[in-house]
């Protein structure tokens, strides 16, 4: 028991960092759009809603499934949400709840009969495996720009920020931002070699203190009204969803398509983000049956589609299993009581939100920056000698950090892998089922417009 309360606490201190990073993402398009206030209703409504979410899919896994597995609002999914659906796209935060609700009442569905097993099969194998390398790619370049470190650049579209700018006294706060996350970068890496335990929230810890006398934190910014927080969830996030507002200024068949077309690319790095953790996990905790399967899948399967949607309900971005849940296995979780713990953790971690609400964007840019490195490593598992794989694979990783989509380097993945088999006169390693959701992304890019 103690070994398995230990476990539990340390999968929450390695995930907490989402806590500070999904309030922020999600009401990043309204700071960019310079509404300032909806932006803090929106952080203040989705920390809550984090809270709750994760809170609701870590217990399904402790009493439903019995794995030691967390659940959060996921990384790369809150940055499709928010960069490509609400700020690319021009839809609400309240219509891409929609979006991502119906996502979740499609994984219900399809879990239950057991075709999202068959669709996860049809995905060839080049194609998941360069998934994670390429939203860790995507994580890096939202890290590196919320950090200050990359900016816009009109003759070569980004560029590195000029630190010689403090002799002159201009952009001296975005230098100081710059330095304060590479600063908690290091931190963060020195932690993580040393194999300490929430590594990454110790960094956003370090970044935010050193960022004090730099004026980059701003202790003004500490907020004790809980119950303003509680407020803003209620008004902007609690069952918040606008169906209509999805059909507004366009046809009916065209608004259909559209919405069929963003759950399929929730609904894919959902997909492929929960399996592969659960497959991964299954692995390093011994959970494996005679056939090589995570034992409990299928219950672990629903317990992340139920997640899915009962996030949306609280106003929070996807919620899926998140890989941070193999530091607790490594520590010894092996049962749902690791899960059990993590759970009430992640619902106590409200009384946190004053302390949360301090926390610059240069203090957070690290943990994106270093989660994005621990998701690429996964690209030695990417067979390069093969070209007919290795073609489409490398179309996955580039095309999500260089199109700020992630659904668009899946896609180009897809579409390629299907054109190089067929050209290169091996069809048969086609499946029908790929060929049809290739099929479906042509006609997304030929008739729906993303901008």
């Amino acid at each position: 028991m103690r070994t398995e309360v230990l476990a539990g606490i340390t999968t929450f201190i390695t995930v907490a960092y989402i806590l500070i990073l999904n309030p922020q993402i999600l009401a990043d398009p309204f700071v960019i759009g310079g509404d300032m206030d909806m932006a803090s209703k929106i952080s203040n409504g989705v920390f809550i809603g984090t809270c709750i979410g994760a809170f609701i899919g870590t217990i399904l896994c402790a009493v439903y499934a019995k794995v030691p597995l967390a659940q959060a609002p996921g990384m790369g999914l809150n940055a499709f949400f928010a960069y490509t659906v609400v700020l690319g796209m021009g839809y609400t935060y309240h219509q891409t709840l929609t979006i991502v609700f119906i996502s979740g009442v499609l994984f219900i569905v399809i879990t239950a009969v057991g075709l999202r097993q068959a669709i996860i099969r049809a995905i060839p194998e080049p194609i998941k495996m360069a998934i994670t390398p390429g939203i860790g790619l995507f994580i890096t370049i939202v890290g590196l720009k919320n950090a200050g470190l990359v900016v816009s650049n009109p003759s070569t579209l980004v560029s590195m920020v000029d630190f010689a700018q403090w002799r002159s006294g201009v952009d001296t706060q975005l230098i100081c931002g710059a330095l304060v996350a590479l600063i908690g970068l290091i931190v963060i890496g020195v932690l993580h070699t040393k194999n300490v335990k929430g590594s990454i929230l110790w960094g956003i810890v370090a970044a935010t203190v050193v960022g004090i006398p730099l004026g980059v934190t701003k202790l003004s910014a500490f907020d004790l009204d809980l119950a303003a927080k509680f407020r803003d969830f209620g008004e902007v996030s609690l069952f918040k969803m606008d169906v209509a507002g999805l059909f507004e200024g366009k046809s009916v068949t065209d608004a259909i398509f559209t919405i069929i077309m963003l759950v399929l690319s929730f609904s894919l790095v959902n997909m492929f983000d929960s399996m592969g953790t659960l497959m991964g996990a299954g692995r390093q905790s011994g959970l494996i049956d005679e056939n090589g399967e995570v034992i409990h899948m299928q219950e672990a399967l629903m317990a992340d589609a139920i997640s899915t949607a009962a996030g949306a309900l609280v106003g929070t971005s996807t919620v899926t299993t998140v890989v941070e849940s193999s530091a607790g296995i490594a520590a010894g979780g092996r049962t749902g009581m690791t899960s059990l713990v993590t759970a009430a953790l992640f619902l106590g971690a409200i009384i946190f939100a004053p302390v949360v609400s301090i926390v610059p964007a240069a203090a957070t840019a690290p943990a994106l920056i270093f989660v994005g490195v621990l998701m690429l490593s996964n690209i030695k598992d990417v067979d390069f000698a093969d070209m007919t794989n290795g073609l489409p694979a490398f179309c996955t990783v580039v095309f999500m950090p260089f199109t700020y989509s992630i659904a668009n380097g899946i896609a180009m993945g897809l579409i390629t892998y299907c054109i190089l088999k067929i050209l290169a006169r091996r069809p048969k390693e086609v499946e029908v089922l790929t060929g049809l959701i290739a099929v479906v992304f042509v006609f997304r890019y030929a008739f729906m417009t993303l901008r």
